[in-house]
């Protein structure tokens, strides 16, 4: 039987603004928490801070990573620091485990302790820091959301979504940075700018176009193994790149098709994301040759009990979806 049921709310657009697809309420503001880090990187490149410390394609994926902590995250964290002058004292992430728990039991078996720089922002957070040491402005007092770094970023993530920077709800993210709001038709006419750059001011779509191709190039560092934004890129092969968020939001950037994809999990239950991405994306036949073998799991996600047995999936309803027909 079913036990539990998630509401979503989605919609779809063009780069501008037209919407062709939507589920549930759309125009209510939503936190786009970590799905806006493409935004953020794209003024990273903008402003200069990429071209002046030379940051590599790893590196940009990475600044705008939700990352799992792997070895090679960290080697990438940390050299965003070295190219900067800064170290990882300077990161005010906080520390968790690694995502990725087998790194995660190594460390404990080598009592070896986290930091900042196994937390899955602190590739953004570097990129921040190297923002702040372009601006020339005080790398001390980044989080605040007057400091110069954050106000360009503002900026920029209001442009992407077509806001005036005023408008924008502003809230605290889980790892301290501010983290703006805007409604799902919105967030989707954003993402559709960021896979074409239509709809930008020639500046930042040059810069959107380097942020999408290193995502879409070394999706491993925007995620990690065993990871939906990794393997879903992977199969897309530069056709699509997508970005997780905290508190089930998902966003999509699909280029061949010009358009972009986001949703909530209304309740913010991280474990019907992936399942709801999936069926989203088959409904709105985006997923022409993306979808392989690596994404049956995310489609079905099987629930295991502590000794290991399924015993249960979390899946979307999918017929629902059937009797909703798109915008024309």
């Amino acid at each position: 039987m079913v036990e539990s049921v998630h509401q979503i709310a989605a919609a779809a657009c063009d780069p501008d603004g037209e919407l062709t697809f939507s589920l549930g309420t759309v125009d209510a503001p939503v936190y786009l928490r970590s799905s806006a880090k493409p935004f953020i990187s794209s003024t990273i490149v903008r402003c200069g801070a990429a071209k002046r410390f030379a940051f590599t394609d790893r590196e940009l994926a990475t600044i705008t990573a939700s990352h799992n902590g792997e070895p090679f995250h960290v080697e990438a964290v940390s050299g965003i620091l070295h190219k900067i002058g800064l170290d990882a004292t300077a990161l005010q992430c906080g520390a968790h485990e690694p995502y990725h728990e087998p790194t995660a039991r190594a460390m404990r078996e080598r009592n070896e302790r986290t930091s900042a720089l196994h937390s899955n922002c602190s590739g953004k957070h570097a990129g921040i820091l190297a923002l702040a040491v372009h601006l020339g402005a005080d790398p001390a007092t980044y989080l605040n959301p007057d400091h110069p770094a954050q106000r360009a970023i503002l900026e920029v993530c209001a442009t992407f979504v077509g806001q005036r920077r005023e408008e924008l709800p502003i809230g605290v993210d889980g790892c301290g940075i501010p983290v703006f709001a805007t409604p799902l038709r919105n967030a989707a006419m954003a993402f559709a700018r960021l896979a074409t750059g239509r709809g930008l001011p020639a500046d930042l779509a040059e810069s959107a176009t380097r942020v999408y191709g290193a995502m879409t190039a070394y999706p491993e560092y925007v995620a990690g193994s065993m990871r939906f934004d990794t393997d879903f890129m992977r199969a897309a092969g530069g056709r699509a790149a997508s970005k997780v968020g905290a508190e089930g939001v998902m966003c999509v950037a699909h280029r061949e098709r010009g358009l972009g994809l986001a949703l909530k999990v209304v309740d913010g239950a991280k474990r019907a994301v992936d399942p709801a991405a999936l069926a989203l994306l088959g409904h709105l036949e985006l997923l022409d040759g993306i979808e392989s073998a690596a994404l049956r799991s995310y489609r079905r996600r099987e629930i295991t009990n502590v000794a290991g047995r399924v015993v249960g999936a979390i899946a979307a309803n999918e017929a629902l979806l059937d009797r909703k027909t798109l915008h024309s």
